[in-house]
């Protein structure tokens, strides 16, 4: 592929708008990110000149863009009327309280075909999906579930790691992910590299600590889920739904099996069943 072929721009949203300039703000004000950043997005994408705006744009992970983030990125096209708006959204991995949806008529086209994951690992999150999914990938071992309270999961869990390094999985194609609170190595990279810095360890030829919030559209041949918290927080099912489908080969999840299944807001008594004997 010729340099011409390559997109211009490949970053998250808040680095979409710093190219242009906008302000800094507090990561956990919702405020900031929801009202003052895309606000000033937008005034400055509008006073670009044509050769700094894009010809489309791709959003990825959409079903968690807030309704003012849309402003800003229809603004940085050339042409708002022909410039080509390409979105992709999984409304199973709404994990955030955004509810924005892009104020243009888009043509729908629904993909209803897993090509990721194992048909063990497929088949073990289908009971968390409201709509049905057809599995391609072939056979692999069956999904693990080791029991643990919450409390004991994080211990439980890097026993988990070590007993796949054991059978002989590189560190770089395992992850461990946390449901409930961070991993303490994941705290431990974060603040010794900052938060740009840990993002680029996941390239490292080293296990990877994450939590499931951040690891959408990411993923490795070898996870272990830590289901660190009850499943009664909302958007639960949709983390739980999110950390076991990011394993292409071999999933272990560690918590406990009734609170998880109980826990799962949103499922009906007919899934938690499923979901229960599943793991």
């Amino acid at each position: 592929m010729g340099p011409k072929h390559r997109p211009a721009f490949v970053a998250t949203f808040h680095a979409f708008g710093q190219q242009w300039g906008p302000a800094e703000g507090d990561r956990t004000d919702s405020e900031f990110w929801e009202e003052r950043l895309p606000a000033e997005m937008a005034e400055l994408a509008g006073g670009l000149p044509d050769k700094q705006k894009y010809d489309a744009v791709i959003v990825d992970e959409a079903q968690d863009f807030a309704d003012s983030w849309w402003t800003p990125v229809l603004r940085s096209l050339r042409d708002e009327e022909k410039g080509g708006l390409f979105v992709y959204s999984d409304e199973n991995q709404r994990i955030f309280a955004r509810f924005g949806r892009p104020p243009v008529a888009l043509v729908p086209l629904v993909l209803n075909h897993n090509m990721r994951n194992t048909r063990q690992i497929h088949e073990s999150f289908g009971p968390l999906a409201p709509s049905r999914m057809y599995s391609r990938r072939g056979v692999g071992p069956a999904v693990r579930f080791v029991s643990s309270p919450p409390e004991d999961a994080l211990e439980a869990a890097d026993d988990a790691v070590d007993a796949l390094l054991e059978e002989g999985w590189e560190p770089r194609n395992v992850a461990l992910l946390t449901t409930g609170h961070r991993h303490p190595v994941q705290v431990e990279r974060t603040d010794f590299h900052d938060q740009e810095g840990y993002w680029r360890t996941y390239w490292d030829d080293d296990v990877f600590y994450g939590h499931v919030l951040g690891c959408k559209g990411l993923e490795r041949r070898a996870v272990v889920l830590c289901l660190n918290e009850d499943g009664s927080r909302d958007r639960a099912r949709e983390r739980l739904y999110v950390g076991m489908s990011r394993a292409t080969d071999e999933l272990v999840v560690v918590g406990d099996r009734d609170r998880t299944a109980r826990g799962r807001r949103g499922c009906g008594e007919a899934a938690r069943a499923r979901l229960k004997a599943c793991l």
